[in-house]
């Protein structure tokens, strides 16, 4: 009875020693840094395997897309006609409306929300812009 006695208390105590370290050990702290994005392959809803030329819905959100060998478009509709895809200005990733932009001169973006930006110069700075005005 005294062995069981004695195996039962050694395990109790091993129990709390492991337990009691355990909660001793600083955990790890999870940290995010700002995510940037600075090119066309970071860009959330860039749509696959676009036809040149086709006709496309939207002008104002989420309208870049991919041709089947890689090049960049946008949807975009010149002198109020149907909109189509057209080839793609050089697109510097996620940027926020009305922020600068020098140095990115006619360069297209994508906002956070979506909306199409591009860079460009008005009153003597130079900012990214709605895209579809």
């Amino acid at each position: 009875m005294r062995v069981a006695l004695r195996v039962t208390s050694v395990a109790a105590a091993t129990l709390v020693v492991a337990g009691t370290f355990n909660t001793i050990q600083p955990q790890p702290v999870a940290t995010a840094a700002p995510q940037t994005c600075n090119d066309a392959f970071c860009v959330p809803g860039i749509v696959p395997n676009v036809v040149l030329g086709s006709y496309c819905a939207n002008t104002s959100y989420f309208v870049f897309g991919t041709t089947s060998w890689g090049r960049l478009v946008f949807c975009g509709s010149p002198r109020r006609y149907e909109p189509r895809y057209f080839r793609s200005p050089p697109m510097q990733g996620i940027k926020d409306e009305n922020s600068p932009c020098d140095g990115y001169l006619n360069d297209v973006a994508q906002a956070p929300d979506g909306l199409f930006l591009s860079c460009v110069p008005m009153n003597g700075a130079s900012l990214w812009r709605r895209g579809d005005a």
